[in-house]
């Protein structure tokens, strides 16, 4: 692992980035007001069905804060599905709060530097992370 350090460290670089500038930025007009609801309903709007052909991912978001709560979207072979609550065995968790969710969305938070101050985790595979950026631009 220490010959991989910097190679693990620009990867994960990489995967804040796609997802503080991509994954959710179908709210990207949505003010610093908005909800992590307001945030998944805009992802809906962006879906990729032909990025998400052959990809199986199961994504979680435990957000920590009033409007927090956990949200999961599972992705099949160019369909998705979206709600509240858990899911069974995801494939990538990201752990933040509700502000700083919504604040990555829109842009208004570098997906870097939640990551390296500890404001963003994540969690499981780390190409499928980067997946969801191509699947919800």
């Amino acid at each position: 692992m220490k010959a991989n350090n910097g190679y693990f460290t620009l990867t994960i670089a990489t995967i804040i980035t796609a997802i503080g500038l991509g994954a959710a930025s179908a709210a990207s007009k949505e003010s610093s007001s908005s909800t992590p609801q307001q945030v998944f309903d805009g992802m809906r709007q962006s879906f990729q069905a032909q990025k998400a052909k052959g990809v199986h991912a199961r994504y979680q978001w435990d957000l920590s804060g009033p409007n927090g709560g956990e949200w999961w979207i599972d992705v099949n072979d160019g369909t998705y599905k979206m709600g509240k609550g858990k899911i069974d065995n995801p494939s990538v968790t990201f752990v933040t709060s509700d502000k700083d969710w919504v604040a990555l969305s829109n842009g208004t938070l570098g997906g870097n530097w939640a990551f390296f101050t500890g404001r963003l985790k994540i969690r499981g595979d780390q190409n499928l992370a980067r997946k969801l950026d191509e699947i919800f631009p």
